[in-house]
């Protein structure tokens, strides 16, 4: 089952509360971006979060689940969404713990790199 948008629009707008979040549509479901680093998931309505130690920390009892078949790793299931200020200090604690986005490749342009015959 997909997300529905109602459902993704809800999760994003309670976390822009705490600053620059984003989203990317794959495939159905989304991807969750805090300033420009991936952070977590929308799928199957239900918003997880990866399992960082700071994640741990802050959401003790959480429960742990796969977003989608086939997944490989768990992820923490987030009930607290519209806790604002849990949500910008996890959010935040993630940004600082995270490895910084890989640099984007450019892309060649047609024709670029060819050898000629």
């Amino acid at each position: 089952m997909a997300t529905t948008k109602e459902f993704h629009d809800y999760v994003i707008e309670n976390l822009r509360r705490a600053g620059a979040v984003s989203s990317r549509r794959m495939m159905g479901e989304y991807l969750v971006y805090f300033q420009n680093k991936l952070v977590g998931m929308i799928c199957d309505n239900c918003f997880f979060l990866k399992p960082t130690a700071s994640v741990l920390r802050h959401l003790p009892q959480a429960e742990m689940a796969y977003p989608y078949e086939g997944c490989k790793s768990l992820m923490v299931v987030v009930e607290e969404v519209e806790e604002a200020r849990k949500m910008e200090l996890i959010l935040q604690d993630m940004y600082n713990e995270l490895p910084a986005p890989k640099p984007k490749k450019e892309k060649r342009k047609s024709g670029e790199g060819k050898k000629e015959k």
